[in-house]
């Protein structure tokens, strides 16, 4: 097992890189810098992706290709696009859809990605049920203070701020929470037969208050998650999924 974990920021990533992996080398590709190393005995490579959907693709295909990951784990902050979720509370995905592939005016769902799967299209890309109930069980159990949800995560190349937004991601997608990489990692894994899940801490409520939110709370939701991603990977360690 070598688990490829992705952050699109610096603080997503920081306490994985510099306070839990043991760190063997630092490999850069494609402008990105991969941590090459341990995480509670499982091989690892922790990675910064950068913001969007294209550089969280680029950065995932090159975790396969070139580091040769077996698992992907996508790490960070989101808003909530529910009201029982709240700032500090963490998403496990269910499944994850780019909230901003629109095709309607060719008679597509919103979310729908055409010639792709078997049926010729495709909307959700589903997360590994070991990894997520993992995910979940580890939450509960290690971080029993944090409430964690499992649901549909929703990603797009948008920074989602007003309360119209919210309600229409909400209401289209019936998604928990929103970001911009999760469905781009995905994507990817789905197209490569790699096992995923998406974490993510809650930051934020995706309204109008959400850039003041965002910037108050990004580093306490980052931290979160890092700590559910420290326990988790300790945890595949002793029962890897299958």
């Amino acid at each position: 097992m070598k688990i490829g974990i992705i952050g699109a920021m610096d603080l997503e990533i920081e306490t994985l890189t510099k306070t839990e992996m043991q760190s063997e080398d630092i490999i850069s590709r494609a402008g990105l810098r991969f941590h090459v190393g341990k995480l509670g005995g499982v091989d690892v490579v922790i990675v910064k992706s950068g913001v969007g959907k294209v550089n969280a693709a680029i950065c995932a295909q090159l975790l396969i290709d070139c580091f040769g990951v077996t698992h992907l784990l996508n790490t960070g902050i989101a808003g909530s696009l529910d009201h029982n979720i709240n700032i500090g509370d963490i998403v496990v995905s269910t499944d994850a859809m780019q909230h901003d592939m629109d095709l309607t005016a060719l008679g597509f769902e919103p979310g729908v990605i055409p010639q792709l799967g078997s049926s010729g299209f495709l909307k959700e890309f589903t997360a590994d049920p070991s990894l997520r109930a993992a995910a979940v069980s580890i939450c509960r159990e290690f971080i029993p203070e944090i409430n964690v949800f499992e649901g549909r995560i929703v990603s797009g190349d948008q920074f989602i701020c007003t309360a119209d937004q919210r309600h229409r991601l909400a209401d289209s997608f019936h998604a928990l929470c929103t970001e911009m990489e999760g469905a781009a990692i995905a994507h990817t894994a789905y197209v490569n037969g790699v096992p995923f899940v998406i974490l993510r801490a809650i930051s934020d409520k995706a309204d109008e208050e959400a850039d003041t939110a965002f910037d108050t709370f990004q580093q306490q939701a980052a931290a979160n998650c890092a700590k559910l991603v420290t326990h988790l990977v300790r945890n595949l360690s002793q029962k890897p999924p299958r």
